[in-house]
C-alpha cells in the first residue's frame, strides 16, 4: 500500500509541477505565428521560413482591413498562437483583446514605432475601438509603410522565434538580416527620389502611405478634411471635394496617390478628374494584392510606380 500510495503521490506531484511550469520556458521546433493581416504575415513569413507556421487573419485584397471582424475561429487562433505579429493601436485592437489571457509573445509594430507606451493595458483596446470611428488621428496608424519600423518588427519576430525554437535561432536571425537588407534597398530608392524630387507636392486620397511619401521627400497637400473623412469611412463635404478638384485642375500636384481599398464616390470623382487632366495616378494598397505574398516585392512594385509617375 505504501508503495502504491507513493507512486500515486509522485504521479500527482509530477502533474502539478508540469501544470505550474513557466510558459516562458516552453520550446517548440515549429512555432505557430498568427498575424493580424497578410502584410504582417508576409514579414513574419520572411523571418520564419520553413521553421514557422504563419497564419494571416485578414487576407482579402478587395476589402478594408479597418472593417475586419474576427470570427470565433480567428479568436481561437490568437489564443493558441506562440507568437502574435500585429499593427497595434486601434488598427487591429481585437488581437490584444483576444490575447489578454494568452501566453503568446506579442510583436506590436506600433509600440516598436514608439506610438504606444509599453505598459499600455489590454483594457485600452476594447473591440469597439477598432473600426474607423475609433481611430486616434494623432498618429498615423499605417506603420507597415514605415520601413524602419517594419525592419524592427522583423528583428523582434526573429528574437521571439529564437526563444521558442532555439535550435533554429541562427536561421531566423539570418533571414531577418536578409529581410533588413531588402528594406535598406527600398529606403535607398526612396532617398534617391528625395534627392531628385524633394518638396514635390502630391495629393493622397487617404493618409495610407504618409511614411513612405515623407521618406521620398514628397509633400501631401490633399485637403486634410477630405482625407480624414475617407479614413473615417465618411463622405467628404462638397467643399472638400471641390478643393481637391482645384488641386488637380490647377495642376498643383505632380501625382495622385490613390488608396484602392478606401473608395467612395468622392475618391472616384478625384480619380476620374486626375485621369482626365493627365495627372499620374499611383495606386497603393492597404494589404497585399492578389497573388502577392512577399512584403519587399509589394513595396518595391509600389515604389516602381511612384518613380515612374514622378519621372513623367
Amino acid at each position: 500500500m505504501r508503495k502504491v500510495l507513493a507512486t500515486v503521490l509522485i504521479a500527482v506531484f509530477g502533474v502539478v509541477v508540469a501544470g505550474c511550469a513557466d510558459d516562458s520556458t516552453r520550446t517548440t521546433d515549429h512555432p505557430a505565428v498568427v498575424a493580424s493581416t497578410d502584410v504582417w504575415a508576409a514579414v513574419a513569413r520572411a523571418v520564419g521560413g520553413e521553421h514557422a507556421d504563419v497564419t494571416a487573419l485578414f487576407n482579402s485584397p478587395g476589402a478594408d482591413p479597418h472593417e475586419f471582424e474576427p470570427s470565433m475561429a480567428d479568436t481561437a487562433k490568437i489564443e493558441d498562437a506562440d507568437v502574435l505579429v500585429f499593427n497595434g493601436g486601434h488598427y487591429d485592437a481585437y488581437v490584444e483583446t483576444a490575447a489578454s489571457s494568452s501566453a503568446a509573445v506579442q510583436v506590436n509594430a506600433t509600440r516598436l514605432a514608439g506610438g504606444e507606451d509599453d505598459d499600455h493595458g489590454h483594457d485600452d483596446h476594447g473591440h469597439e475601438g477598432h473600426g474607423h470611428e475609433g481611430h486616434d488621428h494623432g498618429t498615423n496608424e499605417h506603420v507597415f509603410y514605415d520601413l524602419p519600423v517594419v525592419a524592427r518588427v522583423a528583428d523582434a519576430t526573429a528574437d521571439a522565434l529564437a526563444k521558442l525554437a532555439p535550435m533554429h535561432a541562427q536561421y531566423y536571425r539570418d533571414r531577418a538580416a536578409a529581410f533588413d537588407a531588402g528594406i535598406a534597398d527600398l529606403r535607398g530608392r526612396l532617398a534617391a527620389l528625395k534627392a531628385q524630387h524633394d518638396g514635390t507636392e502630391v495629393a493622397a486620397t487617404e493618409p495610407l502611405a504618409a511614411y513612405l511619401l515623407t521618406a521620398a521627400g514628397l509633400v501631401d497637400v490633399a485637403p486634410a478634411a477630405f482625407t480624414a473623412a475617407v479614413e473615417n469611412g465618411q463622405a467628404p463635404s462638397a467643399a472638400d471635394v471641390a478643393a481637391f478638384g482645384d488641386l488637380i485642375t490647377g495642376r498643383d500636384i505632380a501625382v495622385l496617390i490613390y488608396n484602392t481599398q478606401a473608395v467612395d464616390p468622392a475618391t472616384r470623382s478625384v480619380l476620374d478628374l486626375a485621369r482626365s487632366n493627365a495627372i499620374p495616378v499611383v495606386d497603393m494598397t492597404e494589404s497585399l494584392p492578389a497573388g502577392v505574398t512577399d512584403y519587399l516585392l509589394w513595396q518595391s512594385a509600389q515604389i516602381d510606380r511612384l518613380e515612374a509617375a514622378l519621372a513623367r
